[in-house]
């Protein structure tokens, strides 16, 4: 007789949740650089206006796209981690047998919406490759592909946490950062 833990669905969820740990784990890093970028780019322009007076004009430019990118690689980290926004104030109040249900409908409202927007984002990347930035010259493609990509690293977490809830999987990074 098998118990729940060997099941193929648990050991299977157990994978995915080893893979979306590790996914997870590379986006706050990314996303850590990315400030720490945007940080040293404005106090460059900072300097540079002030002190240095080289004529330089796209540290404004830049900064907003690397907040661009920063703040929405930040999405999928919360949704690995349920921190997004979950409407806790409704499930907390809901009977324990409900709550389950409830937050995997959300989960679908949220991942139908999120492969939604990686669907527009593509189309809306392809548009701005024909789109310049004012300062740098350079084509709007690398700032509107921060949607696509980002939506669908939020998609690929938020369908891996349906499946570690619903095998009862507990995520990796409760252990490993209590430890």
């Amino acid at each position: 007789m098998q118990t729940q833990e060997t099941t193929p669905f648990v050991s299977l969820a157990g994978s995915v949740e080893r893979f979306s740990y590790r996914l997870n784990y590379v986006l706050e890093r990314v996303c850590a650089l990315l400030v720490a970028g945007m940080i040293g780019v404005v106090w460059f322009g900072i300097l540079e206006r002030y002190a240095l007076a080289l004529g330089v004009t796209w540290t404004e430019e830049l900064a907003r796209y690397i907040m661009i990118w920063a703040a929405l690689l930040a999405v999928p980290c919360c949704a690995y981690r349920r921190e997004h926004i979950g409407l806790d104030l409704v499930f907390s109040r809901l009977p324990l047998s409900w709550q389950m249900p409830a937050r995997m409908l959300l989960d679908l409202l949220g991942l139908a919406f999120f492969l939604f927007l990686t669907w527009y984002g593509v189309t809306m990347a392809k548009g701005g490759a024909n789109q310049y930035a004012t300062i740098f010259g350079m084509t709007m493609f690398v700032p509107f592909t921060a949607v696509p990509v980002t939506a669908g690293l939020t998609a690929i977490q938020i369908a891996a946490v349906m499946i570690r809830d619903a095998a009862g999987v507990a995520p990796l990074f409760t252990r490993k950062e209590a430890a």
